[in-house]
């Protein structure tokens, strides 16, 4: 069905966006807080932790848009069968979580290999049930202002379970985490369940479906997934490197480090309604634009921080947390509306988000994959405190990025500065 302004309301999007909250839940700590466990209390390399994390996201990756096109066969067949299919999934994502913060080996060769497998299956698993929950709530409908609800109740609560698992993982220890993290799947597959459901479209045969490269036949879309790539790994750096950052250019403590996350995620959630209002006032291109400018300053400043400016580096992390609430709320919008306007709802809704997780995935895959064997091939180790390392460390993570937003933010001017195309939906 499609929903209006006025009927989905804050119950309808607790039960929608709940899921997200253990999808974010486990995100961080696969992409922040792993590479720093495994790389320095068990001594695995940077770069071959690096390695193992691109080709399993590349992997991964690949198999997204096939995934994609599973889900739009099953919301074809069922709403019964999508929510099947997400069950299995979460247990295999829970089942696959655990094993790699919990593993058997020690031996930094053995943990490579580990960590390698445990990783292609948690991701495959994490892939299968985003994509099914991030195409139902396309298919929901709406104007842009309602895309962007839809789309701030899922990002929101998964800003409370980043924020759950940052503190969780650095203060309460890895059985917490896990032990949440069942919890939080259980409960955000049980509201999913009895959320708003979209109109499936009657059964046919699997030829008439849209083909895996469907969406890619858009212009619109090809432009929207270019923005939203190169802005994606100039965000997922600085993520990668966060930790590394504090710990030895900042000479940050294990508080400062919790409180710099928890902050960061924090203000990206409570940033949320005032996106919300800046869409109805500007449209979902504009105020994207301005949450990127808004980055690209406070990653400038960032950048003339040393050792003792932790309380500083906490006014970075509150003003860049609300900066990622425009990328966590907006994209996603533009991207249902894209799929509307192309007469697509409802029926490769699956193939744009397969495609679009896709994206989402090389972006990770390279801002680990090169961006840590990139630091020691220029000189800088975990614990590195001589001015060369350090210098390429603040260089890696705020500037690197600040280039590579500036270059997504004048895509974005140059695809949607018409006033028509501000917004993928009149």
């Amino acid at each position: 069905m499609t929903i209006d302004n006025a009927s989905f309301g804050r119950r309808d999007g607790w039960r929608y966006g709940l899921l997200g909250l253990p999808l974010a839940f486990c995100a961080l700590p696969l992409y922040v807080l792993m590479p720093n466990l495994y790389a320095r209390q068990w001594g695995v390399s940077l770069a071959a932790l690096g390695a193992v994390l691109l080709a399993a996201r590349l992997l991964d990756a690949v198999l997204d848009p096939w995934l994609g096109r599973v889900c739009d066969h099953l919301f074809a067949r069922s709403i019964a069968a999508v929510l099947a299919f997400g069950a299995a999934a979460a247990v295999l994502l829970g089942l696959g979580f655990s094993a790699i913060f919990l593993p058997t080996v020690r031996t930094p060769d053995a943990l490579l290999w580990w960590a390698g497998g445990w990783l292609v299956l948690t991701y495959l698993a994490y892939s299968a049930l985003a994509v099914a929950h991030q195409s139902w709530g396309a298919m929901l409908g709406g104007d842009a202002l309602q895309r962007s609800r839809v789309v701030a109740w899922r990002e929101g609560l998964g800003l409370v379970g980043v924020v759950l698992a940052a503190v969780v993982g650095n203060m309460l220890g890895v059985p917490v985490m896990l032990l949440l993290l069942w919890l939080t799947l259980g409960l955000g597959w049980w509201a999913w369940s009895c959320a708003p459901r979209p109109a499936c479209r009657a059964a046919g045969p699997v030829a008439a479906a849209p083909s895996l490269w469907h969406p890619w036949q858009r212009p619109a879309f090809r432009r929207l997934l270019a923005v939203f790539m190169l802005n994606g790994i100039a965000s997922a750096i600085p993520a990668t490197l966060v930790l590394f950052f504090v710990q030895d250019r900042l000479l940050g403590s294990e508080a400062l480090q919790s409180a710099a996350l928890g902050l960061y995620f924090v203000c990206a959630a409570l940033s949320m309604p005032l996106w919300l209002r800046t869409v109805a006032r500007f449209g979902l291109a504009r105020s994207w634009l301005l949450g990127m400018c808004l980055s690209v300053l406070v990653f400038l400043w960032a950048s003339q921080l040393g050792a003792g400016d932790g309380a500083l580096f906490l006014i970075v992390c509150a003003l860049s947390g609300a900066a990622l609430g425009s990328d966590l709320a907006l994209p996603g919008a533009m991207l249902a509306g894209l799929i509307h306007e192309a007469g697509d709802r409802g029926r490769a809704d699956g193939a744009y988000f397969g495609w679009w997780n896709f994206a989402t995935k090389l972006n990770l895959a390279l801002a680990a994959g090169l961006a840590l064997p990139l630091l020691g091939w220029l000189g800088y180790a975990p614990g590195a405190r001589d001015a060369h390392a350090l210098q390429v460390l603040t260089v890696a993570y705020c500037l690197l990025p600040c280039g590579l937003k500036t270059g997504a933010a004048l895509l974005l001017h140059l695809f949607y500065r018409q006033p028509a195309a501000r917004t993928p939906s009149p």
